[in-house]
């Protein structure tokens, strides 16, 4: 009975490690190594197999033992040490390769089995399954195992791929970086690949694939082989090369609109600087043959006459001044950016004194802010400064306190300047039209002026990439802001 128990046993135990080795199987399979070690397995329970069909055949006993393998054999194999220790141990072979006379299966055992065999059965639909090729090498780079997803992503069949090197399958152009990589990880001088190749099916179509393997070892530590992934990426390499084209193609057409649109810049600064100097030519013999004319023929013509005389003599000079600023305009444009430290304060102070040199009789109260700088081109800042405090040193020209101020304050991380006066404003409905040029809020007669100022400082601030806006109430003042870019 003993004897009986200790067969029954080795019997189970045999089952319980075939379950598990399956089931272990299963889980590294999926890991990556599941090529390799579905070989070993196989490999294993033919070396088992031999060896347990040897100890049979060399038992004394196998051949007197009865054909049902009753309660004698069992009590003989079992109790024999002399044949346990000729053969591998029962809980080493797997269910299926024990002698059927020596050890009769018990239910727990054959359930062991069925297990093992249905979970290894599983393993192996979970892995021709997936969309991803796996795939492993053996020491020599050469495929021995390959998933059902290589057919169809290469078209190639699965015996007529294997003792293949992966390279041979790849685009000529890609075969040597490949092949210097894989003989990389064969000889142990890296641990990981990972890449995107081309590969060429069957039918002679490219494909792009990414690679991601690793290098494996046996127990003694050395390179057995490589094991991985191959992935399809076509469809997201077709949308890369897409998307480069469009850029491209857009690039190109920025390139060429900016060429057109600085070309055309180019063209209608040269016409409006020789149209403003070859526009002088007439306005200069307009104005001289009128003096003339006043000068030789003044004593007999009428008061009507010689104020219509003097009215063309006051057009030609308004001409005259328009073409100077239109000239003046056009070189904001095309002079050269040079950005430097710049003392915004002490050239508001030059203008002021500038302005008070011209008109000595007036009295404003100028109020400045002292060490405001700026990185920007010094020649721009004082036309720019300029242009603002004429602005609201004339438009106060018919207050009774005229006052100016010149500041700035702080918006986040922005320094914002400010030119503000309590003159006689404009309309903020009108307010739009300030920044273009030849556009008044104001009669020629009331405040003279070119229309030409604001303009400008629009211009110079766009091109320190910044922005200038403006704020004021009829008769209350105005506001001008600005702030500049870096």
């Amino acid at each position: 009975m003993a004897a009986l128990a200790l067969g029954a046993g080795s019997a189970q135990a045999a089952g319980i490690d075939a379950s598990g080795l399956a089931w272990n199987g299963g889980l590294v399979l999926l890991g990556g190594g599941l090529g390799y070690l579905l070989g070993r397995r196989s490999l294993r329970r033919r070396t088992l197999a031999g060896a347990a069909e040897g100890c049979a055949a060399d038992d004394p006993l196998h051949d007197d033992a009865p054909a049902s393998g009753g309660a004698a054999s069992r009590r003989e194999w079992a109790g024999t040490p002399a044949d346990a220790d000729d053969c591998a141990p029962a809980s080493a072979l797997p269910h299926a390769l024990l002698p059927a006379a020596h050890a009769a299966p018990s239910a727990p055992a054959r359930a062991g089995a069925a297990i093992g065999a249905v979970a290894t059965e599983s393993y192996r639909e979970v892995v021709d399954s997936l969309s991803e090729v796996l795939f492993r090498t053996d020491e020599l780079g050469r495929l021995v195992f390959l998933n059902d997803a290589w057919k169809d992503l290469s078209g190639f069949d699965l015996d007529a791929t294997r003792q293949h090197a992966l390279t041979d399958f790849l685009h000529p152009d890609d075969r040597l970086r490949a092949r210097d990589a894989i003989r990389a990880l064969l000889c142990g001088d890296g641990q990981e690949w990972t890449d995107e190749l081309r590969l060429r099916t069957l039918s002679g179509e490219i494909r792009w694939v990414a690679i991601d393997c690793r290098a494996l070892r046996d127990g003694s530590g050395q390179e057995s082989g490589i094991a991985g992934t191959i992935d399809d990426i076509s469809a997201r390499k077709i949308a890369e090369f897409s998307l480069r084209n469009l850029n491209q193609e857009l690039e190109s057409r920025v390139r060429s609109r900016t060429a057109e649109l600085e070309t055309a810049v180019r063209e209608l600064e040269a016409f409006s600087y020789s149209v403003s100097h070859d526009l002088r030519a007439p306005l200069r013999a307009i104005d001289g043959f009128a003096r003339i004319l006043v000068e030789e023929a003044g004593p007999r013509l009428d008061e009507r006459q010689r104020e219509q005389l003097v009215r063309i003599r006051a057009g030609a000079e308004r001409m005259a001044i328009l073409i100077d600023a239109l000239i003046d305009l056009a070189s904001v444009s095309r002079q050269p950016l040079r950005r430097r430290p710049v003392d915004l304060s002490r050239i508001a102070e030059a203008v002021i004194r500038d302005l008070q040199a011209e008109s000595p009789g007036r009295v404003v109260a100028v109020e400045i802010t002292s060490d405001m700088t700026v990185v920007a081109d010094p020649v721009l800042m004082h036309v720019l400064l300029d242009n603002l405090l004429r602005n609201a040193w004339k438009f106060t020209s018919q207050c009774e306190h005229p006052r100016i101020v010149f500041g700035a304050e702080r918006d986040g991380e922005r320094t914002v300047f400010h030119v503000e006066d309590n003159g006689a404003g404009f309309e903020m409905n009108y307010a739009g039209k300030l920044f273009q040029p030849f556009q008044r809020l104001h009669a020629q007669h009331e405040f003279p002026g070119t229309g030409i100022g604001l303009a400008t400082v629009q211009r110079i601030v766009a091109r320190h990439e910044g922005r200038v806006w403006a704020s004021a109430e009829p008769g209350k003042g105005a506001r001008f802001c600005f702030m500049l870019g870096h």
